[in-house]
């Protein structure tokens, strides 16, 4: 089954005029990004050529993707929209609310009694604006779109901030909030900065160990958790024509994790085939028509120092397995180095679990590349052990995998299989003992290893690796293990050594599934009625934020400076609290709960300067909240980095929080932070950040000329009767200036819409 084939259709016919039209305006060789773009203009054929970092640009993108943790927000915020139906194809996928506890199908059915209300909600919301809903259990969200809806030149946004892992299938796929996803699905244009451009050369081929997860821990290391903020990171060579489809993916999801806008690959064979596989092969013959037009152009990849912003090139020939962790997914580590890396820092030395599987690494190549690691295994007559869990990508990689034998292999080491779910890699993991929050290390296949990220104990050690050799990890039950050189004891007593790990692309016999788990809208939603219990402690209807009252801000409080790592996983976490998604007042409960407080070093302690007294940050902002005092949050470098979660903005706005002021913004936050009406600042100077004191009470001047490019004025007033002034940027355009004064851009919509 082909999903959407009109509009791809519909997008490609136009294809090679915009590109045309594109490449005469800029009078230049143009990289796949930019001919993605430009494709996508709001205006239609490109008229002028867009400065990169600088020129904000209205886009159309073609789709929109959802998973439910993040769509109960965002369709609660399109129900106020005033909109029949959504304007592009759109889809729900349940994969957040699905606890790893026990298994598949009793974690499954758990999880189906446990958020029946929020299933039946998106569902029937769904149903009624014209939305493809994808059942609990049918699989990843991005594993699941990359199988059915992704297409090479297409551009789409999704609410989670691996949409990105499109990006293998030639798609321009961008992580947004739920507001910015409420614009394109009512048929507004979406606005994006145009991005930098990193161009990534791949050479050489994978082999042995080594495999298309250890590209991406290697760029992460290379350019950081923040290296890519701003930028598409373009990904070419012979190398890259080497990397199977789902691998690209694997590439690409993880580009998140340096604050990349997105990650993309040019239409090659691979992604020919994999199309061909997953039952798209008239979607390929038209991609292959267009061949020149889905990738760089051959003067751009010749000479990419003259086309991209900045170049990396990697040797896959020579790249090694690579081990990235703990608590930040770019401490990169080669497999070569790591055992010393673990004595020399302190890292527990024992592997308590080895989690396979996650939106990153969850094909079917995946399975069998680790499966080979498992054989080897029961051929030579060891177990795991560690832990050891999976999590398959999708149904039909479920269904594929089980016929195949593969999931039977893990089994006999000891291996669980979960649900076809995000489970362990999101928080959703009731993992045993973890409220002793003792220090002990895991490894995943996963995305993110934040403190608590996993199973919420702090003194969880994760790092993360490909499947196969997070595998060998959990046989060996040490991270003092290199299965390229190291031997293992077997249950016989004899020495062991793993052999190189072998896997498929795609399966011999085909992929096949018995329910895919997709229930198609009804083509008249208008009788159809979404109830909300004004009662319910899991969903909430929403009401408008207010309008900015046409003033400076004085008198604010520091509610808290927080120091260090700041992430969305931070300000609000996932986990248990997923539960709350759709009921802003109650998940705002969980406010910056996991922010560390500058000046005392604790989580979850800010000083209420009314009583002077400490307490819990949400608790204190809701004092500041019935009073009517206006607070201001102060953070570090990259703040709000990692999950597209507009929560983290939402809950702040909601709380009466007017202002962010930090050294530099995630992208993605920043961006939501605007979309809710919440000033988001930048230190003029990044060294003023050490002028904030606890007892402050602040000014922000110069609203009432609020204008793009023009510094705002801070006034921090001291206890001690000082006082200390400093500039904060901001990156606000017209538009966004409008957001601001509005109280939200949802409310401008509802104008429009004359509500």
């Amino acid at each position: 089954m082909i999903f959407d084939l009109d509009m791809i259709k519909a997008v490609y016919a136009g294809y090679k005029q915009r590109v045309e039209a594109a490449a005469k305006v800029t009078g230049s060789p143009l990289t796949l990004t930019e001919k993605i773009l430009y494709a996508h203009l709001a205006e239609g054929v490109a008229k002028q050529q867009y400065v990169r970092g600088k020129d904000y640009v209205n886009f159309r993108p073609d789709r929109v993707a959802m998973q439910d943790a993040t769509a109960q927000m965002a369709l609660l915020q399109f129900m106020m929209a005033g909109k029949k139906k959504v304007a592009v194809p759109s889809t729900v996928h349940c994969d957040h609310l699905i606890l790893a506890k026990e298994g598949a199908i009793k974690d499954l059915a758990a999880s189906l009694d446990t958020n029946k209300e929020v299933f039946d909600f998106l569902s029937s919301v769904s149903n009624k604006y014209g939305i493809g809903f994808w059942k609990p259990g049918a699989g990843i969200i991005h594993q699941v779109v990359l199988e059915n809806y992704a297409f090479p030149g297409g551009m789409m946004i999704g609410t989670d901030s691996h949409t990105v892992n499109a990006g293998g299938l030639g798609m321009v796929a961008i992580g947004v909030g739920g507001a910015d996803a409420v614009d394109v699905m009512a048929g507004m244009p979406w606005e994006l900065k145009f991005p930098k451009l990193i161009g990534v050369k791949l050479t050489g081929k994978l082999s042995g160990w080594t495999s298309a997860k250890d590209v991406i821990l290697k760029v992460a290391g290379i350019l950081t958790v923040k290296g890519g903020t701003g930028a598409i990171l373009e990904y070419f060579g012979e190398g890259a024509k080497t990397i199977s489809c789902t691998g690209k993916g694997t590439i690409c999801n993880m580009g998140a994790e340096i604050g990349a806008t997105t990650s993309v690959f040019g239409y090659d064979s691979k992604m020919a085939d994999y199309l061909k596989g997953t039952g798209r092969a008239e979607i390929a013959a038209i991609a292959d028509e267009l061949a020149p037009y889905l990738t760089g152009d051959p003067e751009v990849y010749a000479n990419p120092e003259k086309y991209f912003d900045q170049v990396i090139e990697i040797n896959l020939s020579e790249l090694e397995p690579h081990i990235n962790g703990p608590f930040t997914p770019d401490l990169a580590t080669p497999l070569s180095q790591f055992a010393k890396a673990v004595k020399e820092n302190g890292w527990p030395e024992k592997l308590e679990v080895g989690l396979i599987g996650s939106c990153t690494n969850s094909s079917y190549e995946d399975l069998t590349r680790a499966a080979s690691v498992a054989q080897l295994a029961i051929d030579k007559k060891l177990i795991a052990k560690s832990e050891f869990t999976v999590t398959p990508g999708s149904e039909q990689v479920r269904y594929t995998a089980e016929r195949d034998g593969l999931l039977e292999k893990f089994e006999k080491i000891g291996g669980v299989v979960l649900a076809n779910a995000c489970g362990p890699c999101i928080g959703q993991w009731a993992r045993h003992g973890a409220d002793k929050q003792e220090k002990n290390s895991i490894m995943t296949s996963f995305n993110r290893n934040f403190a608590k990220r996993n199973d919420g104990n702090p003194n969880t050690h994760g790092f993360v690796a490909s499947p196969e050799l997070t595998t060998a990890f959990a046989i060996a039950g040490t991270l003092s293990f290199n299965p390229m050189t190291d031997y293992l004891i077997n249950t016989e007593g004899e020495k062991v050594k793993l052999d190189e790990p072998a896997g498929l692309e795609m399966p011999e016999r085909g992929f096949d599934v018995k329910e895919r788990g997709y229930q198609a809208p009804a083509d008249d939603g208008s009788k159809i009625e979404v109830i909300v219990n004004p009662g319910s402690k899991r969903l909430q209807l929403l009401t408008p934020f207010k309008p900015w009252d046409g003033k400076d801000y004085a008198g604010l409080r520091l509610l808290i400076k927080a120091k260090g790592k700041c992430t969305t996983d931070h300000i609000s976490m996932a986990g248990p609290w997923l539960r709350f998604r759709g009921h802003l007042d109650n998940i705002s409960d969980n406010m910056l709960i996991g922010a560390v407080n500058f000046f005392n070093e604790k989580t979850n302690q800010v000083k209420n300067l009314l009583t002077g007294e400490y307490s819990e940050v949400p608790k204190t902002q809701r004092i500041y909240k019935e009073k009517g005092i206006g607070t201001i949050v102060v953070g570090d470098e990259n703040y709000g980095e990692g999950s597209s979660r507009e929560h983290a903005a939402m809950e702040p706005r909601h709380m009466g929080v007017k202002a962010v002021l930090v050294r530099s913004f995630a992208r993605i936050h920043e961006t939501n932070l605007k979309k809710q009406g919440m000033l988001a600042l930048t230190f003029a100077n990044k060294d003023d950040y050490d002028k904030i004191r606890e007892d402050d009470v602040i000014d922000i001047l110069g609203l009432t000329d609020f204008a793009p490019n023009k510094p705002l004025k801070i006034v921090l007033h001291h206890s001690d009767n000082s006082k200390d002034e400093f500039l904060a940027n901001h990156s606000y355009n017209i538009n966004q200036i409008e957001w601001f004064r509005a109280g939200s851009a949802l409310n401008l919509t509802r104008k429009q819409e004359k509500f």
